[in-house]
């Protein structure tokens, strides 16, 4: 996890300190943060899986919320059910969260009315290019959570923004542009939630999963973690974990918890942090 920390250590050496528009819940006080913008981070998944080891990363919740998305919901029930409360923050008191990434990743509306399920798209161009890597859809593989028509009706416009994949050679890569990124609390969560999604796609279309590749638009250390940051880049990373998924696993809509293993994590401590919200 050597980029990650890197990248963290960049931020809070370098980092502008900003005004922004979040809050803390516990105390409404506003908090600044230090920022940087254009940075990006690469992780080859042969080497390992990319769980952050300095401070404990929930797995449970970021599979969870993953397989969440890809089942194209947008309301809570199911994380609720799970455990997994890293949305209560913006839902409705019926557990919406308006036209989030499930409804964007596999229900996108056009202005035509048109709903095209990008994943399972992506995944058959996948395919096609496994079939003749000389075909057009090769530098297509595209998704993108941000519908600009839409935007006003989410709860949160979406932070980790638009991703791509490239084959070669075998191999499955992923691009993720983040437009807004929570470096200490959020990035750890998305690092492992794209790898882990390289993955599950490389297993339905039969490719083994190649690099993980995190391109970020404001890259920023909340001021009230600043702390837990300097504790965290104290510590030695510990070696990686590895990700296993069941060789049934044929449809991405219906992958289950079940179906995905991490083995060998061992971790730092847990380092606890307020959301801004």
């Amino acid at each position: 996890m050597r980029p990650y920390l890197d990248l963290l250590r960049d931020v809070r050496r370098h980092g502008v300190r900003k005004p922004t528009r979040a809050v803390l819940r516990s105390t409404g006080e506003k908090i600044d943060a230090l920022s940087v913008f254009g940075r990006q981070v690469r992780f080859d998944l042969a080497a390992g899986f990319p769980l952050v080891t300095t401070k404990k990363v929930a797995f449970n919740a970021i599979a969870h919320e993953l397989i969440w998305f890809l089942r194209g919901s947008t309301n809570i029930a199911y994380l609720r059910e799970h455990g997994v409360t890293i949305w209560d923050e913006w839902a409705d008191e019926h557990g919406e969260l308006g036209p989030v990434y499930g409804k964007q990743w596999r229900s996108w509306r056009g202005a035509d009315g048109e709903v095209v399920d990008q994943v399972a798209r992506v995944v058959a161009g996948i395919r096609a290019v496994v079939e003749d890597p000389a075909a057009s859809v090769g530098r297509r593989l595209i998704v993108s959570a941000w519908n600009p028509a839409e935007i006003e009706e989410m709860a949160l416009p979406p932070c980790h923004t638009l991703f791509q994949f490239s084959v070669t050679e075998g191999r499955l890569s992923c691009q993720l542009y983040q437009r807004s990124a929570d470096l200490f609390l959020g990035v750890p969560f998305n690092i492992a939630s794209y790898a882990l999604l390289t993955h599950l796609v490389a297993a339905v279309t039969g490719l083994e999963a190649g690099e993980f590749v995190h391109t970020f638009g404001d890259a920023h250390i909340y001021t009230n973690h600043l702390a837990q940051v300097d504790e965290q880049l104290s510590r030695d990373p510990l070696p990686l974990p590895r990700i296993e998924i069941d060789a049934g696993l044929r449809d991405l809509s219906a992958v289950s918890r079940e179906q995905i293993r991490l083995v060998g994590y061992r971790s730092h401590a847990a380092l606890r942090g307020e959301v801004a919200v």
